[in-house]
C-alpha cells in the first residue's frame, strides 16, 4: 500500500516546509503534493490575507531537494493556466525531478480567488468542457512526435513543437482530480492515468467504491481496461490521542474522515484499501517534522 501527503501551501514558511520535506523524503511515504490556490482555500473564513505560496514554484523547489518521492500538484486548476503552458511546465519539472512527476489537473472551484486575481470563472458546464479539452490537448503534447495542431472550442495550437519531451516513458502520468460522475470521471476514463477522489467532500469507503464503479462503466463505454487507471484518494487526516475529542470532530466533519487515534485510523485506512484504494493521500497535516515522524512510525509502518 502506498501513501502520499498533500502538504499545506498556507499559513506556513518555506523554512518549515523544507524541514518537513526532508523528513517525508526519509520516511515510508510514496508521494508529496501541494494544492493549487492563490488565497487560502477557506471561503467565508476571512483568511484571505494569509500566506499562500504558489504551488508550481514549491514543487519545482521540492524536485531539486528530493531524490525518491513522486511529486505533483493535487490538483492544478485548469482555469489558471493555458494547458499547453501547463504541459511545458510539467515536462520541465519532470526533467528536474529525474522522472518523478505526476501531472494533476482539475476544473477549478474557488470563485473567490478568480475574482481577486481577475480570472474568468465560467459555469460548471464550461469548466468541465474546458477540462476535457485541456486534458486531451496535454496528452497530445506529451505523446507528440512532431508539431501539434489543435482546434478546440477553447484552446488552439498551430504547429506547436513540444521539446523537451517527458522524461518518463511513455509520458508523465496524468491525474484527473474530482468526483463528478457525468463529466470529470468520464474525462478521466478517456484521457487520464490516475483518478483522485477528493474526500474533503462527504465520503465513505462505500462512496469511494461507488465512484470506482462509475469509472469502470465509463471505461467500458469507450473500450478501455479500467485496470490501466490507478485509484487514489485525498482525505482529511488528524492524529488525536483522545478518542472522545476525535469523535466530536468526526461529528462535525463526517465519521468517514481519518480523525482519531492510531488504531482508529489504521482500521479506517484498511476499509478504504478493501474498497479499492491503491494510494491514499492525507490532507490538512501541519508542516511539523515531529508530527510526520510520528505518522510514519505509528500509521505507515502498519502497512509497509
Amino acid at each position: 500500500m502506498k501513501f502520499g501527503i498533500q502538504m499545506s501551501n498556507y499559513f506556513t514558511t518555506w523554512e518549515d516546509t523544507l524541514s518537513t520535506i526532508k523528513v517525508i523524503e526519509k520516511g515510508r511515504w510514496n508521494s508529496l503534493w501541494f494544492s493549487d490556490h492563490f488565497l487560502p482555500p477557506i471561503p467565508g473564513a476571512n483568511l484571505e490575507s494569509g500566506v499562500a505560496f504558489e504551488s508550481w514554484s514549491l514543487i519545482t523547489a521540492t524536485a531539486a531537494v528530493t531524490d525518491r518521492l513522486r511529486l505533483g500538484i493535487l490538483v492544478s486548476g485548469n482555469t489558471y493556466r493555458n494547458p499547453a503552458l501547463l504541459a511545458k511546465m510539467a515536462a520541465t519539472v519532470d526533467h528536474i525531478s529525474n522522472g518523478r512527476l505526476n501531472l494533476g489537473i482539475g476544473a477549478g472551484w474557488y470563485k473567490g480567488e478568480h475574482d481577486a486575481f481577475g480570472w474568468d470563472f465560467p459555469s460548471v458546464r464550461e469548466r468541465c468542457d474546458r477540462l476535457e479539452e485541456a486534458v486531451e490537448l496535454i496528452k497530445m503534447l506529451f505523446t507528440s512526435q512532431g508539431p501539434i495542431d489543435y482546434n478546440g472550442k477553447y484552446y488552439k495550437l498551430k504547429k506547436a513543437y513540444f521539446s523537451p519531451a517527458c522524461k518518463q516513458k511513455p509520458h508523465i502520468p496524468i491525474m484527473v482530480g474530482g468526483n463528478g460522475e457525468k463529466r470529470t470521471l468520464r474525462t478521466l476514463a478517456r484521457f487520464g492515468d490516475i483518478c483522485n477522489i477528493d474526500f474533503n467532500l462527504p465520503g465513505s469507503p462505500e462512496i469511494f467504491k461507488h465512484k470506482l464503479g462509475v469509472v469502470e462503466r465509463h471505461c467500458e463505454d469507450i473500450g478501455r481496461d479500467p485496470a490501466e487507471i490507478r485509484k487514489t484518494m485525498l482525505i482529511p487526516f488528524r492524529l488525536e490521542n483522545d478518542e472522545k475529542k476525535a469523535a466530536d470532530v468526526r461529528k462535525s466533519r463526517g465519521n468517514w474522515a481519518l480523525y482519531g487515534t492510531s488504531s482508529f485510523i489504521i482500521d479506517r485506512i484498511q476499509q478504504y484499501i478493501d474498497a479499492g484504494a491503491e494510494e491514499i493521500m492525507f490532507g490538512g497535516v501541519p508542516s511539523k517534522p515531529a508530527l510526520f515522524e510520528r505518522i510514519n512510525d505509528e500509521i505507515l509502518s502498519a502497512f509497509n
